[in-house]
């Protein structure tokens, strides 16, 4: 008999468990959003896998009182998008003094691409050291057979160390030579931010390697891959071409915007055209969304007014770019509602992409449903 009451009590704790979790049928930005087991999803600055048939969610951990990396980077997964499930910490951070990785650096924006030639799942993010501020300024690479992890970290460094970028031809590279940074001390100046876009920073770093912040990774249709991400001080965004294996630069990239001032990269294509969506360096503050448009990943790249309509729209409805998601022949637009005194109770916007006489629109909306779109 207490066998039977206990089975009985178990069912129904199991049953009241899981009528607390009612399925989610719509996007409702701004609100807690609660994975499987009613816990506000923890995957910060993120991006989205699709494998197979299902969706892979990485993201910031965030604690309650630091934006420091104390966990590392978690997983979530979905058929929908709507019901995630916590598949755990896809990558740790290391308790080893020292580590690149160590318990307290600042590990931000992770993005997952799968190799269909390694059959790898390769994991990049921007990574400060732990102690030192924002000063490193460098690229992390992770590496895993299976989709949700765990990772293996490979190494972090700055980036394309040594290499030009591709249009600078010898005018360019002799022009660079004759900036001297004596001559530019005083910041924001016009002078200063001419030779900002002439490669001041680019000659600065040009040994050591380029710095590299904020960032997003693209598979284009031929399976070339990149790495976009914010370089010079976060003046200047660049694209960077990657190796087969996607765990590597191979030497090949781009400058975009120069002194422009632009972070949190998100990228797609449509009908031939990059769009890239982005936005201003304000910290953990709101900021107006910035749009471009390229005909080639190379360029030319073409500043287009703020994409955003509705209330908010001047700071990006509170929120700022993370990731483009291609959804049913559509897209995604990702973004994050930083709360820097409680970072774990950042929120998540996530808005149908629309577009008006050929250029992209992303309209505001309390809440929606992805089946709208219809499926892949």
């Amino acid at each position: 008999m207490k066998k039977i009451l206990l089975i009985a009590a178990l069912l129904a704790a199991f049953s009241a468990s899981d009528a607390s979790q009612p399925k989610r049928t719509t996007f409702k930005n701004g609100e807690l959003w609660p994975d499987d087991s009613g816990r506000h999803i923890n995957a910060h600055g993120g991006g989205i896998m699709r494998y197979g048939d299902t969706y892979y969610w990485f993201g910031e951990h965030k604690a309650d009182t630091t934006s420091s990396a104390m966990v590392g980077v978690t997983c979530y997964a979905s058929e929908d998008l709507l019901n995630w499930r916590n598949c755990g910490v896809a990558l740790s951070v290391s308790d080893e003094k020292g580590h690149d990785i160590e318990r307290g650096c600042i590990l931000e924006r992770p993005k997952v691409i799968y190799n269909k030639v390694t059959k790898k799942f390769c994991m990049w993010f921007h990574l400060e050291l732990k102690g030192r501020g924002y000063s490193a300024a460098r690229y992390g690479v992770a590496v895993s057979d299976c989709p949700e992890g765990p990772y293996k970290f490979l190494y972090s460094q700055r980036a394309n160390a040594g290499t030009y970028p591709i249009e600078f031809a010898e005018k360019e590279k002799a022009l660079l030579d004759t900036l001297n940074p004596k001559n530019f001390e005083e910041w924001w100046t016009p002078q200063w931010k001419k030779a900002i876009s002439e490669g001041l920073f680019l000659k600065r770093d040009f040994s050591t390697g380029q710095m590299s912040r904020d960032m997003t990774l693209y598979i284009d249709d031929d399976g070339k891959a990149y790495h976009i991400f914010s370089s010079e001080d976060n003046l200047t965004l660049h694209i960077a071409e990657l190796t087969n294996d996607y765990l590597h630069h191979t030497g090949r990239y781009t400058r975009v915007a120069p002194c422009g001032q632009n972070e949190a990269p998100a990228i797609f294509k449509k009908d031939g055209t990059y769009w890239m969506i982005t936005s201003g360096c304000t910290g953990w503050a709101p900021n107006e969304a910035r749009m471009f448009s390229a005909p080639s990943i190379w360029g030319p790249w073409t500043q287009h007014p703020n994409p955003c309509i509705g209330p908010k729209q001047e700071i990006t409805f509170g929120g700022q770019s993370t990731f483009i998601l291609p959804y049913g022949g559509q897209f995604i637009f990702m973004a994050d509602i930083w709360r820097p005194n409680h970072p774990s109770d950042a929120r998540y916007i996530w808005l149908p992409i629309e577009f008006q006489q050929g250029k992209p629109v992303v309209r505001w909306r309390d809440e929606w449903n992805p089946d709208e779109f219809g499926r892949n």
